[in-house]
């Protein structure tokens, strides 16, 4: 699970109790400072790390990697007075810059003192300390110099078997969302220095966030008709979909059909695992947030559902939608509960809709009574948002 230490050495003095009392109710998993009577203050509930004396321990000098052994020791002999001492924390952060420094802290763990270490990741000599650091210590605090990922991503492979927790320090709530996403897995959690207690909180709803497991429903089609030439939208997301995946696409705001990504074979042309050939550009289409979208208006950039024919999901991106005009077909469908469920698309074989158990079936193929795979909702929506109003669709 991931989670966030909130930095407060840099946050204006002014802000601080705010941020403090932010970090508390939105429960981060830990609040950083270099003052001790100030972590004491804190619940339980929240991981106090102490980083004692400065932002990082002093730092020794190296003669072709070897270790300075005197400032080895005196580092080692700090961290275990500190860690005797009746403060109020719960982790000491302590920098390590070679080796030496690591094998202190790694034996400071094992002999039971609660410690993390800090690592800059600058070059190619930090950066193999730093995947050292994330197999030996239960905390490895990573600030990368560089500003891709590529430094992050061997670190999290290197990391890949290892049971502590990799923390990446990241300057903005942007920055945080990348963080969480690379090589899918991501970095474990983040250490943030919020500017206000507004972004304490937004911190928390982008830890929180989640695609939902949804209940799917089996729909009985009633009738299917050729309706004319109109406007339909493929949509092509930047990911690949598995073979029962698909979106979410209706006709009315309370209900869809779930229809098929182009990830099978069809005849005169090769699959493309990222399409949806989706449905007319009036449909609308289920997103994140349990916000709707008319296809019409998806894009490059908008964040929609893949749905599996087990009801999980998962975030997609869109990478470009193609309106284009064709001929189309209405296929109207009712629930168990006699619920009125339409999907109009382009009338050909190569569109495709999941059945129960991930089904795949061809739209002009369909006969009545045969079963879809789709999802009710109970909310009525406005400019695709939930909202409790009167509101009938014909």
């Amino acid at each position: 699970m991931r989670f966030a230490w909130i930095d407060l050495r840099e946050v204006p003095r002014q802000q601080i109790q705010a941020v403090v009392d932010a970090a508390v109710h939105a429960r981060m998993a830990g609040v950083v400072s270099a003052d001790a009577e100030l972590l004491s203050t804190l619940p339980p509930t929240v991981t106090r790390v102490l980083v004692p004396g400065s932002p990082g321990a002093k730092k020794t000098t190296t003669d072709k990697g070897e270790q300075d052994k005197e400032a080895q020791d005196k580092a080692a002999k700090n961290t275990a007075r500190e860690a005797k001492s009746p403060t109020g924390y719960d982790v000491l952060l302590r920098k390590f810059t070679t080796q030496g420094e690591l094998d202190a802290l790694a034996a400071d763990h094992r002999t039971g003192i609660p410690v993390a270490g800090f690592v800059d990741v600058r070059d190619d000599r930090t950066l193999q300390l730093s995947c050292a650091g994330a197999m030996a210590l239960p905390y490895t605090v990573i600030h990368f110099a560089d500003p891709t990922k590529i430094p992050l991503e061997i670190v999290l492979a290197a990391a890949e078997s290892a049971e502590g927790n990799l923390v990446t320090v990241v300057d903005g709530l942007e920055e945080a969302a990348i963080v969480f996403d690379v090589l899918e897995r991501g970095s474990d959690g983040i250490l943030f220095t919020p500017r206000s207690a507004d972004e304490v909180f937004a911190l928390a709803r982008l830890l929180q966030a989640s695609t939902p497991q949804l209940e799917l429903s089996t729909l009985t089609v009633e009738s299917i008709r050729h309706v004319g030439l109109g406007d339909r939208v493929c949509v092509d997301t930047c990911s690949h979909f598995e073979e029962d995946e698909g979106i979410l696409v209706g006709s009315y705001s309370s209900g869809f059909v779930l229809c098929c990504s182009e990830t099978h074979p069809l005849p005169y042309m090769p699959t493309r695992p990222f399409r949806v050939n989706a449905g007319a550009l009036h449909s609308y289409t289920l997103g994140p947030d349990n916000r709707t979208n008319y296809l019409s208006e998806v894009g490059s950039g908008t964040a929609l559902l893949a749905v599996g024919a087990d009801g999980r999901t998962r975030r997609v991106v869109v990478g470009r939608a193609k309106l284009e005009s064709r001929p189309l077909l209405e296929i109207r469908t009712h629930a168990e509960d006699g619920q009125l469920v339409s999907l109009t698309v382009q009338d050909d074989w190569h569109v495709r809709v999941l059945g129960p158990g991930g089904k795949v079936l061809n739209v002009t193929e369909l006969q009545q009574g045969d079963e879809l795979l789709g999802y009710l909702a109970t909310d009525k929506r406005h400019v695709g948002l939930p909202i409790g109003e009167f509101c009938k669709e014909v």
